[in-house]
């Protein structure tokens, strides 16, 4: 059963890991990723990279991507969105601590963003439009 507007929104808000999809070129298959994201209902999506990554240089060349998270208990659902690529400006540690802290268990937060904050080089926040949606709730199995 397709999920309402407010219930694909409230499960995109959720923390789950993404699996990011972008076109990579003629002759070759999506790169495709997992990837943590940032998503308050009704608004863009954003996501934290390393600027000189492969999947911001072909996010960049695209213009758009796609997310697909899903959960499987208590029952299987899944939202897949796509749009265009809004923004990209680049990412700032006040950033980097709020989406690790949106994954990472509260006293482990502070050392992954030292640790990252120092070891990946410069970030980028890549923000997208959701303009189509595919969603469904298939039950318990």
């Amino acid at each position: 059963m397709a999920l309402t507007r407010e219930e694909r929104e409230q499960f995109l808000a959720e923390p789950h890991i993404a699996a990011l999809a972008v076109d990579a070129g003629a002759g070759r298959a999506p790169l495709t990723v997992p990837i943590w994201y940032q998503y308050e209902p009704g608004g863009d999506v954003w996501i934290l990279t390393e600027r000189t990554s492969r999947k911001n240089e072909l996010i960049g060349a695209a213009g758009r991507f796609s997310l697909m998270v899903d959960r499987l208990e208590p029952t299987i659902r899944y939202v897949s969105l796509e749009g265009p690529v809004v923004e990209s400006t680049p990412g700032t540690r006040e950033q980097l601590h709020e989406i690790s802290a949106r994954y990472l268990p509260a006293d482990r937060v502070d050392a992954y963003v030292d640790f990252s904050w120092k070891e990946h080089g410069d970030l980028v926040v890549v923000r997208m439009r959701p303009e189509r949606w595919v969603s469904a709730d298939l039950g318990s199995v």
